[in-house]
């Protein structure tokens, strides 16, 4: 385990393999570097890049300096680029995928962004969270509801059958899982507030996201999901997009699809 220090002083834990070009891994919601399915997805990626597979804050390993703002996420992602030389490929999963975004709209040194699922919803009649969403994650948050939230989080925020989060307290080491990082979902529905409400992305607000970018979304994935890559995919002004079968995330991840996605976007000249 290695260790970077974010801007105000929270350390972040991370893991480095493999060798080749810089290539930062930033997980989604409930989703720590220890996940098994990114931990092969970094093992696989590890025999073309050199692979950082970080803990976002207040996940594994990683500090949790309060109080919460996703200024401080950008900050932790430039820290891990900062360890993997000033500059790096970056990949992002669901609301890490929104952090990403966010971050190489802020100017960070991301030299090709891969954009996976960010769960943003830009149709009106696409399933959207209530409007007191983000409200109601912090209150069960500030709580420490941990149970409730994820529940909550599932149901209200991914909308999951209410029966997922019922099935999943019957496997007890996943649940342990979803409890231990369960405290940092305000952080993610933080990272997209603003971009759940069913309408398009304002295109002047990601001029600065020049760097190639691929946006992925698996064929299988909710239709709000694929209409949302796809109107990143346009808007974005250096970016396309692989629709492919066995990329949705909403069940568990297939590391082999992913990577074999990856490869050839971030060795493409």
């Amino acid at each position: 385990m290695n260790l970077a220090i974010s801007k105000d002083g929270t350390k972040l834990a991370y893991d480095r393999l493999g060798s080749g070009p810089a290539l930062i891994l930033v997980a989604g919601a409930f989703s720590y570097r220890h996940f098994p399915a990114q931990l092969e997805l970094a093992e696989r990626l590890a025999k073309h890049f050199t692979v950082f597979n970080y803990d976002r804050r207040g996940r594994g390993d990683s500090g949790n300096t309060m109080p919460y703002a996703t200024e401080r996420e950008i900050e932790d992602l430039d820290a891990i680029i900062n360890e993997a030389g000033g500059s790096a490929y970056v990949w992002g999963l669901s609301s890490g995928a929104a952090l990403a975004l966010q971050a190489a709209a802020k100017g960070l040194a991301i030299i090709k962004l891969a954009l996976h699922e960010p769960p943003f919803i830009v149709q009106a009649g696409d399933f959207k969270p209530p409007e007191d969403f983000v409200n109601r994650v912090n209150e069960l948050g500030e709580t420490d509801q941990r149970a409730k939230l994820i529940r909550y989080f599932m149901i209200h925020g991914m909308g999951a059958p209410a029966f997922v989060p019922i099935l999943l307290r019957m496997m007890p080491k996943v649940w342990s899982n979803l409890i231990a990082v369960a405290h940092t979902l305000p952080y993610d529905a933080a990272l997209l507030d603003g971009f759940m409400a069913g309408k398009p992305l304002a295109k002047k607000d990601w001029t600065a996201v020049k760097m190639p970018t691929l946006v992925l979304e698996g064929r299988e994935s909710p239709a709000g999901l694929r209409h949302a890559t796809g109107h990143l995919a346009e808007i974005l002004p250096n970016a396309s997009l692989l629709s492919r079968k066995g990329l949705g995330h909403t069940k568990r991840l297939n590391a082999e699809a992913i990577s074999q996605a990856l490869i050839p976007f971030f060795h493409a000249n």
